[in-house]
């Protein structure tokens, strides 16, 4: 029986602790739109897209009606294009990132991911091309996003792969200097990258998925801060016991929402994400949940204690109120992307060490981060380096989202979601004879299970 109190908590959730589902994505295998032709690729990947997708933004909408339940987002993700376009040279994969872009236009979404490749363990010859074509495809492009995953526990870190994904960050910045690099903010590259991930710019259609699938992403950081709050002055037994029953409350909201869109849809349901998505408006803050908990400023002493705390009590609530959970399910640390990171990373409490030391224990890693304009590629392929082994040791997902743009102290602008972040100083001591090396870190010990 529904409790009358659990409805009116949840609408108050919506109207005053900014509750929303932060995308309903769908998941759409295009293993058969290959071919040697890159108009033809194009032109099966445009049509199965937008055919498949055709309704997946008027059911959002009428689902938002009909429940009064906000739904941010509304996106699509495919299979990586360097394996379902494999045989096109850079020029081909171009044309593709293009189709893409119309089809997400045409369908009205806001993003579409899977301009990608997995090269943990070595390069295909698709693969290179379409490395190499990123940083033009994201500049000619508004709405593509791109992946690379070039570390996993099982393969360990491809240093080639990290070294080139180093100059294709600069390379992509460069192209879009004039619009802040923004290329780079639809640029992201994993260790150990999650195949039902619906949250960009990482979200790409995996192997062994279903022909088309639909995934949800919650959110509600928010919400949990006002419950952490309201719990008042109690111990962190406690603490974590309230954000699990909250994590509960808003996951089933997911599962609700992901259940109509499936059927309403009749594609499959995959996963409910029921990571915390943070924004730049005030109150929707992972760094205010932490604050709430009792630290001074995010990025003080104890921030990587309470957010590992914050991370396991989310994933232990909300794995309980959905039958399928998957994607990245923790909390989120987008420096420009949540209010009161910006708050700290801006005053000089957020250091990109300390933001390092956080990704060990949150769902993602070093995400949105400006850095000064003139760091060397080899600069940015060690910071690459030092997260993907975080990823590899500790067999969890991790990531890199850095925007090389201006200098130390600068305010870079994205607007909407994507927010603001200032530009955090790097380390000066420049690791480039290890990444020139190239190579691979060897899988850790602790890969070897079977």
């Amino acid at each position: 029986m529904i409790d009358r109190n659990d409805i009116f908590e949840t609408l108050n959730m919506i109207r005053e602790e900014r509750l929303d589902i932060r995308t309903v994505t769908m998941g759409i295998s295009l293993w058969d739109c290959g071919g040697d032709s890159a108009d033809r690729v194009a032109e099966r990947i445009y049509d199965k897209i937008t055919s498949r997708a055709r309704d997946l933004v008027k059911v959002c909408a009428t689902i938002e009606k009909e429940y009064g339940i906000p739904i941010i987002n509304k996106r699509v993700s495919v299979t990586p294009i360097a394996l379902a376009a494999g045989a096109l040279d850079r020029d081909g994969m171009i044309k593709v990132a293009k189709a893409l872009d119309r089809a997400a236009h045409e369908l009205g979404i806001n993003f579409i991911g899977g301009y990608g490749a997995l090269v943990q363990k070595g390069f295909s010859n698709g693969s290179r091309e379409l490395i190499a074509s990123i940083p033009e495809a994201l500049a000619d492009t508004e709405r593509v996003c791109s992946s690379v995953n070039v570390a996993s526990t099982k393969a360990g870190i491809n240093m080639d792969a990290v070294a080139e994904m180093g100059r294709v960050i600069l390379r992509t910045a460069e192209l879009t200097h004039k619009k802040g690099a923004i290329g780079c903010a639809k640029l992201v590259v994993f260790a150990n990258a999650p195949e039902d991930n619906p949250f960009m710019a990482g979200a790409f259609h995996g192997v062994g998925e279903a022909e088309t699938v639909i995934n949800v992403g919650v959110s509600g950081p928010g919400v949990v801060a006002s419950a952490i709050r309201r719990a008042g002055d109690v111990d962190l037994t406690e603490i974590a016991e309230t954000i699990k029953r909250t994590a509960f409350k808003i996951t089933r909201m997911g599962q609700l929402v992901a259940e109509e869109a499936s059927r309403r849809l009749n594609v499959p349901f995959g996963i409910v994400d029921l990571s915390l998505a943070p924004t730049p408006a005030v109150g929707d803050s992972v760094a205010e949940i932490l604050e709430n908990i009792g630290l001074e400023k995010c990025g003080g002493c104890g921030t990587t204690a309470a957010l590992a705390m914050l991370n396991d009590a989310v994933k232990k609530g909300g794995v309980m109120a959905s039958s399928h959970v998957g994607g990245l399910s923790g909390a989120f640390i987008p420096v420009s992307e949540d209010a009161g990171m910006i708050a700290a990373a801006s005053c000089g409490a957020l250091t990109l060490a300390k933001l390092e030391a956080m990704t060990a224990v949150c769902s993602v890693g070093l995400d949105m981060i400006a850095i000064p304009g003139d760091t060397t590629a080899e600069t940015i392929s060690g910071v690459i380096a030092d997260e993907m082994a975080i990823g590899m040791v500790n067999s969890k997902t991790t990531a890199v989202r850095l925007i090389p743009f201006g200098k130390p102290g600068d305010m870079v602008t994205f607007g909407g979601l994507l927010g603001e972040a200032p530009v955090i100083e790097l380390p000066r001591y420049s690791p480039s004879r290890m990444i020139h090396r190239g190579g691979r870190i060897p899988a850790p010990i602790q890969s070897l299970k079977n």
